[in-house]
């Protein structure tokens, strides 16, 4: 197959390649190394040996138990299982859920079900650097309050949300707190202790890993009830065959950003510098959210005089980014973020992630 030539890639935020070291570690799983690790015999053994090394290296990028990992297909399937899991198992402690106006739709989704199913929901307002208020979180805990459900960094706008800080108020209160830290691990030091997190979902897509596969961090002594049901896989809460080249995956791409953290943040950074100044310093847009704490790989652009899908069209043979509409086939509506942020001149914010 010959690959044509493809312009500069700007929409990591979205989806990353694989890294080669992560595809040379799975192939052997799908070949020679192909043994279901439910199976008791030396192909099942090779392959849960596999497995059990994956999960030892995501545990170690957000300084997890390797007990308190659990895979999934993904962060999605992580985020239902971590919400509904969680409620349908503690809903005799209570039936209210703390979250926020600008999470990932895959959490705003998830709670609209709960609420269908009698679970009440406050969605906090965010400030205009896309920042929720600990004051207003703090006020709208209720006797009933039983999960905290916050993003570490939002993944249109690179916000790195008071994390620590909203880990000690769930701990005051008792709460649990379940993080989206998909566009976070290997971007941000992410520690799961230091930060009082008791549920995370991650994604391999989004770390130079593979599609298909993510995982749940969930605290040793947090009680879920599973999604799927069908086997003993991942101590009964989710049933199904192992997908073994894809763990391999994500582990080794866990590994590769847990060692090259440092080197990577300096070279994001880098980049970051590099393309604010070329924008801003042509005249060609404004950085949005510049002095806020933002993570190191996600840039927001109000371009000035330029509609961002027309921007794109003209520059598409140049690079592809996203912009800060959500498509939806023919219907083509303003993100909830920047709804909830009330942002000027939506229809020319570019999103640039790398």
């Amino acid at each position: 197959m010959s690959i044509p030539k493809l312009p500069l890639y700007l929409d990591n935020a979205s989806t990353t390649k694989v890294d080669k070291r992560v595809l040379e570690e799975m192939l052997p799983y799908f070949t020679d190394l192909f043994g279901n690790a439910s199976s008791n015999h030396s192909y099942g053994k090779i392959a849960k040996d596999a497995i059990e090394k994956a999960r030892s290296q995501v545990a170690d990028l957000i300084n997890a138990n390797t007990k308190e990992i659990i895979f999934t297909s993904g962060a999605t399937e992580a985020i239902n299982l971590g919400i509904k899991g969680f409620t349908e198992a503690n809903s005799h402690k209570g039936n209210h859920i703390i979250t926020v106006k600008t999470e990932h739709k895959a959490v705003l989704a998830t709670c609209e079900y709960l609420e269908s199913k009698g679970f009440e929901v406050t969605y906090l307002d965010v400030d205009n650097n896309g920042l929720i208020s600990l004051e207003q979180l703090r006020n709208s805990v209720t006797e009933s309050t039983i999960l905290f459900v916050i993003m570490y960094v939002n993944n249109e706008i690179g916000i790195i949300q008071p994390i620590k800080e909203i880990g000690e108020i769930a701990q005051e209160y008792g709460i649990s707190f379940f993080c989206d830290a998909t566009q976070a691990v290997g971007k941000v030091k992410v520690d799961i202790e230091k930060d009082n997190i008791d549920m995370l979902c991650l994604s391999g897509h989004k770390l130079n890993g593979p599609k298909g596969i993510g995982a749940l961090y969930k605290r040793q002594g947090v009680e879920i009830i599973p999604l799927i049901h069908g086997g003993g896989q991942e101590k009964g809460l989710r049933g199904g065959t192992y997908n073994t080249p894809l763990i391999v995956g994500l582990g080794k791409a866990s590994e590769v950003a847990k060692i090259e953290f440092d080197s990577n943040v300096t070279n994001l950074i880098k980049k970051r510098h590099e393309l604010e100044t070329y924008y801003e310093s042509n005249n060609i847009g404004y950085v949005n959210f510049k002095e806020a704490n933002r993570a190191p790989h996600i840039i927001s652009v109000t371009l000035i005089g330029f509609e961002a899908e027309q921007y794109l069209m003209m520059k598409s043979k140049e690079f592809v980014a996203s912009t800060g509409s959500a498509c939806n086939s023919e219907i083509v509506e303003l993100s909830h973020v920047l709804k909830a942020l009330k942002m000027k001149n939506t229809k020319n914010i570019l999103r640039l992630s790398f």
